[in-house]
Order: C-alpha cells, then sequence, then structure tokens
C-alpha cells in the first residue's frame, strides 16, 4: 500500500481509534480520526481521505445516514464497522453504498485486507479499468465474455455467464443474493436455492477443487464475492472471522 494512501477512521471510541491508528499507520496508511458524525462529515469533505472507516454506533448521527451522506458526493470506499451480525443490516448498507461490512470483533489483518481489496476495486473503477478480472487461475474477459482457468477456455452455460459476470463487475466485494438474482433471472422466478445450486455448478467449472472453493467466497446470509487475493482466498464455505488466527489482535 502506498505510504500516502490516508483513510478516515469514524468512531467514538478512543481506544478504537487508538487501536486503528496503530494498525493502518503500521502499513503505512496516513491516519486521520473524527470521533462522531459531524466531525467526521467535515474530514471527509476537507481532507478526502482515500478510504473510510466507519462505524455505525455515533453519538450525534446515525452511521447509516452518514453513509448516504457521503454518497451523495462521492464515491470513496466505506468500510462499516458493527456489532450487529444481522443479514438485513448487512444487505441494508451494502445498497445504500457500503463497500464492505465488518462486525466486531474483528482482527487488524482482515479490516487491511478488506481494505485494499476496496482500494483497488476503487481504482479499477477510474479511467485506466481493465476489462480483463483475474482471480487466481480464474480469468474473465469482461467485454468478449471469454472465461479461461489455466489458460484453458471454460464453456458456461447462460445463466453460469451472469453470475460470473456479475461477480466478476463487482470483483472483491460482496454482491447480495438478491442482487444477484435480480441480475441472472431479471423479472422471472428465481430464489436463493436457485442461486445456491446455480453457484455449485459454476464452481464445479472454475475452481481447481469444487469442494473446496476458494475463488467464489460466500458471505454467510449475504452473497458472494469474486476474491480476487493473490493467495487465492480463504475456502468458500468458511465463515470469514479475522480473530481465529492466534496471532493477529482483535478487538472487541
Amino acid at each position: 500500500m502506498p505510504s500516502m494512501t490516508s483513510v478516515l477512521v469514524i468512531d467514538d471510541e478512543p481506544q478504537i481509534r487508538r487501536f486503528l491508528h496503530a494498525g493502518f499507520e503500521l502499513h503505512g496508511f496516513t491516519v486521520l480520526e473524527a470521533e462522531n458524525a459531524a466531525a467526521g462529515l467535515k474530514a471527509a469533505i476537507v481532507s478526502k481521505p482515500d478510504i473510510i472507516i466507519l462505524d455505525l454506533n455515533l453519538p450525534d448521527l446515525e452511521g447509516a445516514e452518514v453513509l448516504e451522506r457521503v454518497r451523495s458526493w462521492s464515491n470513496v470506499p466505506i468500510i462499516v464497522l458493527s456489532i450487529q451480525s444481522d443479514e438485513h443490516e448487512k444487505v441494508r448498507l451494502l445498497r445504500l453504498g457500503a463497500d464492505d461490512f465488518v462486525v466486531k470483533p474483528f482482527g487488524i489483518s482482515e479490516l487491511l485486507a478488506r481494505c485494499e481489496a476496496a482500494l483497488r476495486r476503487h481504482l479499477r473503477g477510474g479511467g485506466n479499468k481493465e476489462p480483463v478480472v483475474r482471480a487466481g487461475p480464474l480469468s474473465v474477459d469482461l467485454v468478449t465474455r471469454v472465461v479461461t482457468l489455466q489458460g484453458r477456455r471454460v464453456q458456461l452455460t447462460r445463466k453460469e455467464q451472469a453470475l460470473l459476470h456479475t461477480l466478476a463487475t463487482h470483483a472483491g466485494l460482496v454482491v447480495t443474493h438478491q442482487q444477484l438474482i435480480r441480475e441472472i433471472w431479471g423479472s422471472h422466478a428465481g430464489n436463493i436455492q436457485y442461486l445456491r445450486i446455480l453457484v455449485r455448478k459454476l464452481r464445479q467449472k472454475v475452481e481447481i477443487d469444487a469442494t473446496r472453493p476458494r475463488l467464489i467466497v460466500s458471505e454467510s446470509g449475504v452473497g458472494y464475492r469474486l476474491d480476487t487475493g493473490s493467495n487465492g482466498g480463504a475456502p468458500a464455505d468458511a465463515e470469514i472471522s479475522a480473530d481465529k488466527a492466534p496471532s493477529d489482535k482483535t478487538w472487541a
């Protein structure tokens, strides 16, 4: 991560701000802090950070309202922190424009990885966007719709192609179940069970080992994402939890 990449942490708890400040600074970020929504909105406007870490429980304004206000004029990546893991809340915030959702307690390594993924996605959204998305041995051409695995072309059905294209268009980010259903089935009948069956079939074609999928990753209760990390991601059926690693510091 470039040394001048700036992150704005909006959280009313001083100890959490100190924890995040230390973690981000150690990894080369310039860190800005705000203790409430008003200060956070002002810093977002004046300092124009490269990414924002936003706590939902602020004393003067709901975090969701801060998210909506920032989204009204900026597409800066925003990662939401919350003590809640409710599926409906996750989906609501993703639809409001959050780039990712991290549940407390979390590990700094997970948060940093999610920040880097969001920043990569944001940079690709600029004028230099690459038409080819690569996830480990998988390559997806967004223009020609050609899909290759380890250099060999993969033949997909129309629905499999629609599913993979949607995930590749939002590579590194969670795409909700309902968004995928709309993209694939449109106004026709479609449900989560149909989606799960389709994901299973797609994994059989694009994963090196479909029994331990690492590219099409499940975000439990929310949706799926195409993992573009260099290590191929964690096994897709595992819960993503930063405090699993014994050496990784966590914050409740």
